[in-house]
Parts: C-alpha cells; structure tokens; sequence
C-alpha cells in the first residue's frame, strides 16, 4: 500500500470547518475541482469520517463521477463506541458503521479504518476481523491526546496531531514510524490559527502570538512564508508517511502542492523550527479543548 506524501482532509467537504474558517461549505462544484487538482498533482489519499457531515457522501460521489474511485486510498473514520456494550454490540457498532462508510463512498474497501476516539483503541484487536474480511486494509486509531491507550501502538496506522505548534507526538511518530506504523500529521495549520490575523484569535489563545511572532521572524529569515514553514516543517519529518491538508479552494490546493514540491526545509532551519516553541500545554493547541473555554 503506498499512501501519497499529501493527504487531501475532507471534513471541509461535509460541513464548515476550522476556527479561521470564514467561508463555509465548499460548493459541489468547488469540490470536483479541488479533487481534480489532487490528482493531476498525484494526490490519492483522502481522509474522512462518519462523523464529518455529509463529507463521505461527497466524496465518494466526486470520486465516481471522476472516475478514479479504484484510484484513490481512503481512509475513514468510525465513531466512537458507546460505553457499556457487550462484545457482539461492539462489533455491531463497528460493523452498521463500516458498512454506511462503504456504501457512501461507493467503494467496496478501503486502504484504512482507524477509530476516532482515542479510546477505543481497546477495541483494535475486534476491528482486525474487518481486515481479515478484506473490508479494510489496515485498522487503526486517531490520536489526540497523549494520554491514549497502550493498545494505540499496536495499530497499522494511526493519525496524530503535528506542527510547529504541537510536538507532543514527536517521539511516538519516530518510534511507530520505525516498528513499520503508517503515520498520518494532521493540523498543518492549526485549524488556521497559525495563519488568521493577530486581532481574530480568541482571547484564551492570546499565548500563541508570542510563538507565532518567533516562527514568523524564521521564516522570515529563510525569505518563505510562514505557511510553506509550516508545510515544509512537516516534510521534514520523515516518520511521517501522509501530511494531512484540507482545504476550502483550488488556490489553496496548489499553494500547499507549491510548498511541498520545495521539499524539506534545510537542516539547520529545521531544528531553529523544532527549537522555537517549547512543549505547549494542551489547551492552547489542542482543538478538542478550545470549546471549553
């Protein structure tokens, strides 16, 4: 199985997304544009979930209607399982689900089903029975805090949160990486923040100026933007099997194709990078937690 350096996000697909997020739900058409980029660039790999709104239904849909759907290596996501279930309800859970995520993506299997909550990474021994079935290529899990199971590193494949922001998952990626793990770095940009405008950051991430002030003055320094750095940061990276981008539009598509054409950043800016923002608490750059605030 060979995932593309690039893996196109889909969430944007299904419902609006990402606190920077001022234009909505893509149109349909914008859709089957952005897709048809994604492949003229070489892009296969897409990431999705039930959970994402109607973003399965589209893309399954845009990828018939293109033609490339024996093309393209999905990976989905399965809610999270209920608390309190037996066995035979769990694998029932991970079964109707599973089964809704093949019907709507109009494929018969798909390169990689991880659970979306950490939690649940309990449960990976039950969902290798779906691999065994031929329904799914790999079973895995979504990680988002560092307090995930055991279980988790036993995965063939595991999505984690990475950028110049967050690197609480930097010794897992190298360690899993090198048992042979699929790792895919999702949150490039932070959701935007690293990008939006000083005056539109939420007064409880205020704390995040200073660093993106000291990242800036590095790219600044190379003469790039401070999004290839971020970008090309990650390209760096070489645990990291797929770099997880979504987008709303073409342009930005193409920018972050640009970026990742220009390869790794040079050694030495890539470790004033990694040097530059200390190991940040959790509720400045974790998503799942801004809500709370």
């Amino acid at each position: 199985m060979s995932f593309s350096r690039i893996m196109l996000g889909t969430v944007q697909f299904g419902l609006p997304y990402g606190i920077a997020n001022t234009s909505g739900q893509p149109s349909y058409d914008t859709v089957i544009a952005i897709m048809r980029e994604a492949f003229d660039a070489g892009i296969t790999s897409f990431d999705t979930s039930a959970s994402y709104g109607t973003s399965e239904e589209v893309l399954g849909r845009a990828l018939e209607q293109l033609g490339v759907s024996k093309k393209a290596e999905i990976v989905t996501k399965i809610p999270p399982v209920p608390e309190h279930l037996s066995e035979t309800q769990i694998i029932a859970h991970i079964d109707i689900w599973l089964g809704q995520s093949l019907r709507r993506l109009k494929v018969e299997q798909l390169a990689a089903a991880l659970f979306h909550c950490e939690d649940d990474a309990v449960y990976l021994p039950l969902l290798q029975k779906w691999v065994e079935k031929g329904d799914i290529r790999q079973a895995g899990v979504s990680l988002d805090s560092t307090a995930y199971p055991p279980e988790a590193v036993s995965a063939a494949a595991v999505q984690v949160p990475c950028n110049v922001f967050d690197h609480r998952f930097d010794s897992f990626i190298a360690s899993a990486s090198a048992a042979g793990v699929n790792i895919f770095a999702r949150s490039v940009y932070l959701q935007g923040l690293l990008l939006m405008p000083e005056e539109a950051i939420p007064p409880h991430l205020v704390e995040l100026i200073a660093w993106r002030y000291r990242l800036g003055q590095l790219a600044e320094k190379a003469q790039i933007p401070l999004a290839e750095l971020a970008v090309r940061y990650l390209y760096s990276n070489q645990g990291i099997t797929s770099i997880l981008t979504g987008v709303d539009n073409v342009n930005q598509l193409r920018e972050n194709i640009q970026y990742s054409h220009r390869g790794p950043l040079p050694a030495d800016l890539y470790r004033e990078v990694r040097d530059a923002v200390p190991l940040l608490q959790e509720r400045l750059i974790r998503p799942k937690l801004w809500k709370k605030n």
